[in-house]
């Protein structure tokens, strides 16, 4: 029984999808406006995870993750590089998706983007003004927060403290609403940028409307989860969850799921700190499955501190996971404790998916492996709880010269010629093979 952690709620909840054996999943993606840093990479490596682990379970997952191509980051880089706003969003979703396959992701069911929803996103707000729940002012479309049912419950929040916390705002938008709590829907044109025709004059979506639109009508009125960082429980998700049950009166979402923060050697990774790293970037010098288990290597909701050292770990781990895995299999021996690995790792990933536990238990089945319990059955498991992990290792067939003296050594050792046979070690060795004398015979490990 899998138990999720509903940041709606403050607890662990059974997970029981609307259709039995079927999953809707949507996470926010990225604003395609600069390369992803290594922060935005954990939810993407977080969730896929978590969609692998529902995909071994028996699920059908319906996996959606938008992209964000209209946001003032967006017009402002398309002005910097002269180029059109869609240019600047083409180039860094192509970048995207090649960065996250590097980090082993598997492609969405659907990545949406937002240029190509903006008939529905006006359709969505025209409903929500015929439900007074939303209203024009100059161009501008704002949503009536204090008509909101249960507002700020996902982020902890009363309307009390927030209305304090916007009772000082000044300018020309808070001066266009008629609470300084209301958030725009759409955007009147400014000169210059990228705006559509609308009801309400030229202008373009809010951020949060986006979102709604896209979720809802790829998924239906209530998703089963809705996951993204932590930083999006307010205002994001939480002015979601206010527009898209004000429209369809339905529950938007049964479990919200949220990761926390990554740090930089202990310290909150920002640009004027200096310490601010792109996966572009770290996968210059970086194996992506490398950056993979070391996001994998702490429970989503708990920070993660990046650093040399963590990823020197997770090198030294994925190394001998994958020798682990490329070992040759053994005949004839005890595999009855193979069930006890599955209860343990199928608990730990149950268990909100934890994946810190999991990966425990994925080490702990190596080191069984190691000690002489590799068969075709076991090689199925391991492989399968690794391909959760999104670690997919390439089985390499040694070549004629490097098996020749492979018997060759095992000749001489049978002739007590060690010398010889230490010699043929030492050249193995230099090929990168490693032999491993074992009771049950000569193993070997790629370095």
């Amino acid at each position: 029984m899998i138990k999720i952690y509903n940041t709606l709620s403050r607890q662990l909840e059974e997970f029981r999808p609307q259709v039995e054996g079927q999953v809707s999943m949507y996470v926010c993606g990225p604003t395609v406006y600069n390369y992803i840093h290594i922060g935005n990479a954990r939810p993407v490596v977080a969730f896929d995870t978590i969609r692998r682990y529902l995909t071994y379970r028996g699920y059908e997952v319906t996996y959606i993750s938008n992209f964000t191509d209209v946001d003032d980051k967006i017009i402002k880089r398309a002005l910097e590089e002269g180029i059109s706003p869609e240019a600047v969003a083409d180039k860094y979703i192509a970048a995207y998706l090649e960065d996250t396959q590097a980090l082993g992701v598997l492609p969405a069911t659907k990545n949406p983007r937002v240029m190509d929803y903006i008939l529905e996103i006006l359709a969505f707000i025209q409903d929500l003004i015929a439900k007074d729940m939303a209203y024009e002012s100059q161009g501008d479309v704002y949503f009536r927060v204090r008509k909101s049912v249960g507002y700020g419950r996902l982020a902890n929040k009363s309307l009390e403290d927030l209305a304090q916390g916007a009772s000082g705002r000044i300018g020309s938008e808070a001066e266009r609403k008629e609470d300084p709590l209301d958030f725009a829907l759409w955007k009147a044109a400014k000169d210059g940028e990228i705006s559509w025709e609308s009801p309400w004059g030229a202008g373009r979506p809010g951020w949060h409307i986006e979102c709604s639109v896209m979720s809802t009508e790829l998924l239906g009125a209530t998703l089963d989860i809705h996951g993204g960082g932590s930083d999006l429980e307010f205002p994001h998700h939480t002015n979601e969850i206010a527009q898209s049950e004000a429209k369809t009166g339905q529950t938007f979402v049964n479990y919200w799921m949220h990761n926390a923060f990554i740090t930089i050697d202990d310290e909150k990774m920002s640009k004027s700190l200096g310490n601010f790293r792109t996966v572009h970037d770290l996968l210059q010098t970086i194996d992506g499955s490398v950056l993979r288990l070391f996001l994998n290597s702490q429970h989503y909701r708990r920070p993660i501190n990046f650093s040399d050292k963590a990823l020197y770990d997770a090198e030294v781990n994925l190394k001998y996971l994958k020798n682990t895995y490329l070992a040759p299999l053994q005949e004839d021996v005890d595999t009855s404790h193979l069930q006890d690995f599955v209860q343990a790792f199928e608990a730990a990933m149950d268990d909100d998916f934890n994946t810190a536990n999991a990966l425990t238990v994925l080490f702990d089945l190596a080191k069984w492996i190691n000690s002489g319990h590799y068969t075709q059955a076991v090689k199925e498991t391991f492989g399968q709880f690794l391909e959760i992990f999104g670690l997919v290792f390439q089985e390499e067939i040694l070549d004629e010269e490097i098996e020749k003296l492979i018997a060759q050594r095992q000749e001489a050792r049978a002739a007590k010629n060690f010398q010889e046979a230490d010699r043929i070690r030492d050249i193995l060795v230099q090929q990168g093979i490693r032999l491993l004398d074992t009771k049950e015979g000569v193993r070997w490990q790629r370095d």
